[in-house]
């Protein structure tokens, strides 16, 4: 496998003036892509919720619904 280096050079390049800028009107090069050119993640949970904030928003749903059940009874009477 050969490397070829992914950077336009300079004076080979149509279109770019001597500080390397791009004319009015011209195109510029192509940008070149690298595999895997982001920061590599080290943390990245593969399962759901933990369980500490899941167990919370479950107790407020129940503290809620048995809220408006006892409201409804009470009005019920």
């Amino acid at each position: 496998m050969s490397y070829t280096n992914p950077d336009p050079e300079p004076e080979r390049t149509t279109g770019l003036e001597p500080g390397g800028g791009v004319p009015p009107g011209e195109t510029p090069p192509a940008e070149s892509s690298l595999p895997a050119a982001g920061p590599l993640e080290t943390h990245n949970p593969t399962k759901g919720w933990a369980k500490g904030p899941l167990a919370l928003i479950l107790i407020l749903v129940v503290l809620v619904a048995a809220f408006f059940l006892v409201y409804a009874i009470t009005l019920a009477l």
